[in-house]
């Protein structure tokens, strides 16, 4: 009985520890803004949430999602299963710096979307022949994802923006 207690405990303190540095390891990100769009009688409303972060290895690129967040009981429990409607947008900020090598596809922005199984991604690619950052916005499940996604491109100009004469 004494070892159970001890492996579940260890378990436990393994559980909290990997939330942990999961938590610590995610991109500075903060909630600009919320809208409310439907009234609940128990529990918050459902809302549209916008967050703002920034690239964790592009200095100089910020983005903003919008994302529908569930209310009521099970909202506020985070039990609900959130749609998996997104939109995302990205700007150039300031001089672009890659501040570290990347690979096409690479998550820098998560979200779960309900208990276990659903979350919401933004990953980064990088085309070459444009000169351009591609942020794609999707969601996906443990078994069956869904097609609904978003994309924002950075062109990769200099900083500040050369100005253009409105007269020739």
């Amino acid at each position: 009985m004494k070892k159970i207690a001890i492996v579940a405990g260890a378990a436990m303190l393994l559980l909290i520890l990997i939330i942990g540095v999961w938590l610590i390891s995610r991109p500075d990100r903060g909630t600009t803004g919320a809208v409310s769009t439907q009234f609940r009688w128990i529990g918050p409303n459902d809302k549209i949430v916008v967050d703002g972060f920034d690239d964790p290895k592009v200095q100089g690129v910020a983005c903003h999602i919008a994302r529908a967040q569930t209310g009521g009981v099970k909202g506020s429990l985070s039990l609900a299963e959130d749609a998996s409607d997104a939109s995302i947008a990205c700007r150039q900020i300031g001089p672009i710096k890659f501040l570290d090598e990347f690979k096409n596809g690479e998550q820098v922005f998560d979200e779960q979307r309900s208990l276990l199984f659903k979350s919401l991604q933004v990953v980064r690619f990088y085309d070459r022949k444009r000169n351009v950052l591609v942020y794609l916005s999707y969601s996906d499940r443990v078994l069956a994802g869904s097609p609904k996604n978003s994309i924002s491109t950075v062109p990769v100009m200099p900083w500040p923006p050369p100005e253009k004469s409105a007269v020739k």
